[in-house]
C-alpha cells in the first residue's frame, strides 16, 4: 500500500471537512474521488500534500501514512523532494509571466537526480504533450485553456514526481481536449505513475481509474472498483446521470 488516509478529520478554523475518512491507494493504481462541490475531495488533497493553514485545513484527528510511515509532520517541500509526489492544482497555478520552458524548468529546482535524469523527463513531456514542444517559447498566459492544463501536468512530472494527485484536470476543456488529456494520462500511469483523481465528470474518472470513493459532505458514501460503482445505482442516480 503507498498511500493510506486513516480515519482522516481537518478542520477550516471552526468548521469540520472531512469527518473521519479513510482511503488507500497502490502503487500503479488510478484511484478517483468522486462527489459534488463542497464534498471535501480538493480538502482531502490538500490535507494529503501537507499544505499549511489558511491554504489547507488543520489536522485535527487521523493520520495519513506514505509506505506505512506518518506524514503529518512533513512540509509540503518534503512531500514533494522526498515522497516524489505532487499536485497539479484546480485552476492550474501556471505562471503565466513565464515562458513553457521556464514553468516546467523551475519545477526542477528540488531534484537531486542530476541533468540527464531531468533531460529525460522534459524529452517525456515535450512527447507526451506536444502542443508544449510547439509553444516552448510562448508566454503561458496566452495558452489555450486546455494547453495550460497540459503545462500544469507537464510541470508536475518535471518535479521527478512518480504520485500525482489530479485536481479537476478536464476543467474548462472541450471534449476532445478532455479525451487527449486523459489518455495521455492513462500513457503516464502504464509508465509507472500512480494518480490519484478528482474530477467532476464523474462518468470519465470511472472509466479512467481503476477504483474510486464517493465523498459526500465530508464522508466517503460508498467505494469499489470503477467497474462496481459504475453499476451502483445510487452513483448512477446521483453522478452518472441515470
Amino acid at each position: 500500500m503507498l498511500l493510506s488516509v486513516q480515519n482522516l478529520r481537518v478542520k477550516y478554523g471552526n468548521i469540520e471537512a472531512l469527518h473521519g475518512i479513510s482511503f488507500h491507494v497502490n502503487r500503479g493504481e488510478i484511484v478517483t474521488l468522486i462527489g459534488a462541490n463542497g464534498a471535501g475531495k480538493t480538502t482531502t488533497l490538500l490535507s494529503i500534500m501537507r499544505l499549511p493553514p489558511p491554504e489547507a485545513p488543520k489536522v485535527i484527528e487521523g493520520d495519513i501514512l506514505y509506505e506505512g510511515q506518518s506524514i503529518l509532520g512533513w512540509e509540503t517541500h518534503d512531500v514533494v523532494r522526498k515522497l516524489h509526489m505532487d499536485l497539479s492544482p484546480e485552476g492550474r497555478r501556471i505562471f503565466g509571466n513565464l515562458t513553457v520552458m521556464e514553468n516546467l524548468i523551475l519545477a526542477t529546482y528540488a531534484r537531486k537526480d542530476g541533468e540527464e535524469a531531468i533531460a529525460r523527463d522534459l524529452d517525456r513531456v515535450l512527447s507526451l504533450f506536444p502542443r508544449m514542444s510547439e509553444r516552448r517559447k510562448q508566454r503561458s498566459e496566452s495558452l489555450s485553456g486546455g494547453e495550460q492544463q497540459m503545462l500544469a501536468v507537464g510541470r508536475a512530472i518535471m518535479t521527478g514526481c512518480d504520485f500525482i494527485l489530479l485536481d479537476e484536470p478536464s476543467m474548462g476543456l472541450a471534449p476532445l481536449l478532455m479525451y487527449e488529456m486523459f489518455r495521455t494520462l492513462k500513457k503516464l500511469n502504464e509508465l509507472g505513475l500512480t494518480i490519484l483523481l478528482i474530477e467532476q465528470n464523474a462518468k470519465v474518472a470511472l472509466n479512467f481509474a481503476h477504483r474510486g470513493y464517493v465523498l459526500d459532505t465530508g464522508e466517503i458514501k460508498t467505494s469499489g472498483t470503477a467497474e462496481e460503482l459504475k453499476h451502483d445505482p445510487e452513483v448512477k442516480k446521483a453522478y452518472l446521470g441515470g
